[in-house]
């Protein structure tokens, strides 16, 4: 993988190498990591982690993490691997598919779980076949899932990022492996449907499912130029690298 271009994430503070043509992580990758509770010295594994965008986020944030990243493309897993080298983030990245992990991986165990599983059920494939493995699923969605749990000690948390209209299946893939649901709809701006979720269970619980408030991406109400004109919570997470987790803590 040689034409590559050199990205900067949290307003420069990670600079990440990804293919100008193949699929290019962006703010859901940066979102994942945000939503994410891990703390210094937890183990977190990211199941298909492309050029490493979303744990390398989410290290930058919490230091002392053990990282390790599942991607099955060979290219896509080397070059996670040099972006981690290249920002001095320690992460583990194997080589294999979900839902066949190598016994490597099948052999760990981790607090945290993280995944952003490919969007679109059909339609058009991308040209790039980098791009097109990233977007378009092949493994089902609730193989991601149950590749999640395995992988999670008891009470361990699986944090996922998906189109709203995939929630219904991430719920059902989910069965009563993992309870205390609680799910933060995504919009682009307000009074809009949201697009994406982020889904967060925790492995073997049972408590209540919680719809929070929903996240607002955008200030204005349409799309107004070129010019960002992100909300002031959402500049301080993809900008400042600042955590969503207190929107996830359960309010008594």
């Amino acid at each position: 993988m040689s034409d590559l271009s050199d990205d900067g994430f949290l307003d420069g503070r990670l600079r990440i190498a990804q293919p100008r043509g193949g699929f290019r992580s962006g703010a859901d990758a940066v979102m994942l990591a945000a939503a994410c509770p891990a703390e210094g010295g937890q183990a977190v594994l990211e199941l298909g982690c492309g050029a490493g965008v979303a744990s390398l986020c989410l290290g930058w944030r919490v230091p002392d993490l053990r990282l390790a990243g599942l991607e099955s493309q060979a290219d896509y897993a080397d070059l996670a691997r040099r972006n981690a080298a290249a920002n001095g983030i320690r992460m583990q990245v194997l080589t294999g598919d979900v839902a066949r992990p190598p016994s490597e991986l099948r052999a760990q165990a981790f607090d945290h779980v993280i995944a952003n599983p490919p969007y679109f059920l059909g339609g058009t494939a991308a040209p790039d076949g980098g791009r097109a493995l990233a977007r378009q699923e092949a493994t089902p969605l609730a193989a991601w899932i149950d590749a999640g749990l395995r992988r999670l000690r008891p009470g361990g948390v699986l944090t996922l990022i998906q189109r709203a209209d995939r929630l219904d299946a991430m719920l059902a893939a989910m069965s009563d492996r993992a309870g205390s649901v609680a799910i933060l709809p995504i919009a682009g701006r307000a009074g809009r449907d949201a697009g994406r979720v982020i889904l967060q269970a925790r492995k073997g619980a049972r408590g209540p499912l919680r719809l929070l408030a929903p996240f607002v991406m955008h200030r204005e109400p349409a799309h107004a130029g070129d010019r960002e004109d992100l909300t002031d919570a959402a500049a301080a997470v993809l900008r400042k690298g600042l955590p969503l987790t207190n929107l996830f803590t359960k309010v008594s």
